[in-house]
């Protein structure tokens, strides 16, 4: 599945492609992703300029110009491109005032989107629960301890929490444990002054670096433009299991942590 960094690099693409323009027309092939299209989806889209395209947690979010908002998930499997093929696993097509169509495929159908009406963004069923962004400015050693207080669970499940951190994901969150020298296993409620802060920086800095590496292209993500990223060629940790350390040469191990797997080195992380 994306996970923030892939997510980030496609909202920046559909960004270039989209803002300024208008969606003339929008295709759907079929009548549901993971979930059906709200009644009037398309027809909600007709006319509409792109004000901008943000990101929250792993959600997309298309401004309209009538303060209506598209929200799309990716799923496992989902991806925006630009160009004029139709490929089997093609859903929905926008085409905008400038002739360019950007076109979203998706083969397992996990992705998702919504149209939200004005106005009511906030009340979401998506965002509302979401915690705080791990690249905004709640993101530092005293909110995390505060999150952490008292949560008798692993570190791990706890950043994986997307009511405490919202956006990260399995891939990130090994990474930057490792990046903070923290175990996985380790209690949340642990976790809190100076640990609170190395982790919060480890955090931020591991996403900012896969950010400009274009994300990790593992098995389906290519950016929008068809590229693929290239932050996997240097995990630390992440899917290198019975690898030695590059740090202190001993073993990477893997277990497993509510159902994913979990990457670490049992020696440089406490």
């Amino acid at each position: 599945m994306p996970e923030l960094p892939e997510v980030e690099t496609i909202r920046a693409g559909l960004e270039t492609r989209l803002c300024g323009r208008r969606i003339v027309r929008t295709d759907l092939f079929r009548p549901d992703l993971r979930f059906p299209f709200n009644p009037g989806f398309a027809s909600g889209l007709s006319g509409q300029q792109v004000l901008d395209v943000r990101r929250r947690a792993k959600y997309l979010l298309i401004g309209l110009q009538n303060g209506a908002t598209l929200l799309s998930h990716l799923g496992m499997s989902g991806r925006y491109r630009f160009d004029t093929e139709q490929g089997v696993h093609d859903h929905v097509v926008f085409h905008l005032d400038d002739g360019a169509r950007v076109v979203y495929s998706d083969p397992r159908r996990f992705g998702f989107m919504e149209l939200i009406a004005p106005g009511a963004l906030g009340q979401n069923r998506f965002l509302r629960r979401l915690g705080i962004e791990p690249l905004g400015n709640e993101m530092n050693g005293p909110r995390l301890s505060k999150l952490f207080a008292g949560r008798r669970t692993p570190l791990k499940s706890a950043l994986l929490d997307q009511r405490l951190v919202a956006g990260l994901g399995n891939i990130y969150v090994c990474e930057a444990l490792f990046r903070a020298r923290l175990s996985p296993r380790r209690m949340a409620a642990s976790v809190k002054g100076a640990r609170a802060e190395n982790l919060s920086a480890a955090i931020r800095n591991v996403l900012q670096d896969a950010i400009v590496a274009g994300g990790s292209s593992l098995r389906d993500y290519v950016a929008a433009d068809g590229s693929l990223g290239y932050f996997q060629h240097g995990f630390e940790v992440y899917g290198r299991a019975g690898e030695p350390c590059k740090h202190c040469a001993r073993t990477i191990a893997r277990l497993t942590q509510s159902g994913r797997s979990t990457f670490f080195c049992p020696n440089c992380q406490r």
